[in-house]
């Protein structure tokens, strides 16, 4: 046991991004059994080649760096998460580029970043076009990419205080506070591997629980698979074009949203960071601000039935209005959580509510985004609660210019500038999103689908280039500049413009 311990410790001794290439390049064989199994061998052993090749290079570094402790310091590791969504899937792009045959390593590359990243768009369309080894490929990497964000939060970002952390800590964004009482002045590597031995096994279990139930509903194996691990990663990520063409119906459906809870608030499956409350969910504003969303706008779509300027005499019976309001529910968590699945009846829904594309609606809830270090992109309901609060203390002082703030209840969980860096967040967000607007409208791409691949990638919410335009955007179709943006959008959506920031602090680099 000892010696076991020993080699864990010495693995996690080695940089970071070398770690996580490793573990990409044994996760290559998986595909590979399951092309064999099911008979897709070109695509077998494509991933075969690529894992090998990828663990002999592993190796050979490994060894080079053997007998070295190497400093990680703060700069170290923000560098190999960076690494890990613009190089790796390079790596990742060979086996799918090779095994697939028909299509440029552009666009392999591509689809790899918006997988890792967990965006979820695909240039794929039609499902057919990749066989069922691709598919799970496709899903694995989503789902590897949602736990390396599950560890880095706590191991990386919470430290540093970036991914939302920057609200409720105490030091500036990008630099490191005085956190003993909370995770303890331990070293980097003993925190990485106390954190991986923490939260693995759980992510592990609940997506491998979720496959079992979505089993039971009806899926195929390897459907509910990927999109037991979609949900997980948040990723969007469907072998048969989405949750609606699968066999499981409503009960998949239901199943999947109870697991999308883990992604309104890192409270559901976890207390070891800075985000941690005393009195547990019920006191979390991110889970309860989460809920008022999730209810507020089905309601709000629910009841425009009867207040919208159309004739509703047709469609005013039960079973048409529960299924109305059973797909925005499920659709309106699905993208609040920048899933991005959308339900079988969310076709009921707009007609129900008189919206034929209520793209606004699913482009501003992805926007808003889940819960600090989960799994979910956006802005983070943390930080819109922070201004939220922010606001409801300015009408106040309209009504009452000499009144003293008292810091209480919600109000405790944010420090004194957390709305101030909200607002400087939110800022950043929205200039990133205008620029990349710009600049894909330059690269050729309409003013209207140039918004909405924007917000696709910085929200970390692929679907929407499909469910909040009129016509799906044809991703293959673009130019290699705008396929280029658009990649780059996805990484600064996963690490956020803060993360891009803290790199440059000249104190990193110092430190």
């Amino acid at each position: 046991m000892r010696g076991r311990r020993s080699a864990l410790e010495h693995l996690v001794d080695l940089p970071l991004f070398l770690l996580i290439f490793g573990v990409a390049s044994v996760a290559m064989l998986v595909p590979a059994l399951h092309g064999g199994t099911v008979r897709n061998i070109d695509t077998a052993r494509m991933f075969f080649y690529s894992g090998v090749l990828g663990l002999i290079a592993f190796a050979l570094v490994a060894i080079a760096h053997a007998g070295r402790r190497p400093r990680q310091g703060a700069l170290g590791t923000l560098m190999s998460l960076f690494s890990t969504f613009v190089f790796l899937p390079a790596f990742l792009a060979l086996p799918f580029y090779e095994g697939l045959g028909t299509t440029t390593f552009l666009n392999a590359y591509l689809e790899m970043v918006s997988a890792i990243t967990t965006t979820g768009a695909t240039l794929f369309q039609d499902p057919e076009r990749l066989d069922t080894t691709l598919h799970l490929w496709r899903a694995q990497v989503g789902w590897m990419g949602g736990a390396v964000m599950w560890i880095a939060a706590s191991a990386i970002l919470a430290p540093l205080n970036l991914g939302g952390f920057e609200v409720t800590a105490q030091a500036e964004p990008g630099q490191r506070e005085s956190l003993s009482s909370l995770v303890g002045r331990v070293d980097p590597r003993a925190q990485l591997l106390r954190v991986i031995r923490t939260l693995l096994p759980i992510y592990i279990g609940l997506t491998l629980l979720l496959w079992v139930l979505l089993l039971i509903s009806g899926d195929r194996a390897l459907v509910a698979l990927c999109h037991a691990m979609s949900v997980m990663a948040t990723s969007g990520i469907s072998p048969v074009g989405g949750v609606e063409f699968s066999g499981s119906g409503i009960t998949g459906e239901a199943l999947a949203l109870l697991f999308m809870f883990f992604a309104l608030s890192r409270l559901t499956f976890s207390s070891d960071t800075v985000t941690a409350t005393q009195g547990g969910l019920r006191s979390d504003p991110e889970f309860r601000l989460g809920l008022i969303l999730i209810i507020g706008v089905p309601l709000v779509l629910f009841f425009r039935h009867w207040l919208g300027a159309f004739d509703v005499a047709g469609e005013d019976d039960l079973g048409k209005a529960a299924r109305a309001l059973w797909g925005s529910i499920f659709t309106v968590m699905s993208f609040l959580t920048t899933t991005g699945f959308a339900s079988e009846h969310w076709v009921q829904t707009q007609a129900w509510s008189g919206l034929e594309t209520p793209g606004l609606i699913l482009m501003g809830l992805a926007l808003i985004g889940g819960g600090v270090a989960t799994t979910a992109g956006g802005v983070k309901l943390l930080r819109v609660f922070a201004l939220y609060l922010n606001g409801l203390r300015e009408m106040e002082r309209l009504v009452h210019p000499s009144s003293v703030s008292r810091a209480g209840g919600d109000a405790r969980r944010i420090q004194r500038n957390g709305a101030f860096i909200a607002w400087i967040f939110f800022m950043l967000f929205a200039l990133t999103l205008a620029f990349l607007t710009v600049v894909l409208a330059i690269c050729g791409v309409s003013f209207e689908d140039a918004l909405v691949l924007s917000i696709a990638g910085l929200s970390t919410t692929g679907p929407l280039t499909t469910l909040a335009v009129e016509s799906p955007i044809a991703l293959a179709q673009l130019s290699p500049a705008a396929k280029a943006v658009f990649c780059a959008a996805m990484v600064l959506g996963r690490l956020e413009t803060l993360a891009i920031i803290a790199l440059l602090t000249p104190d990193l680099w110092r430190g």
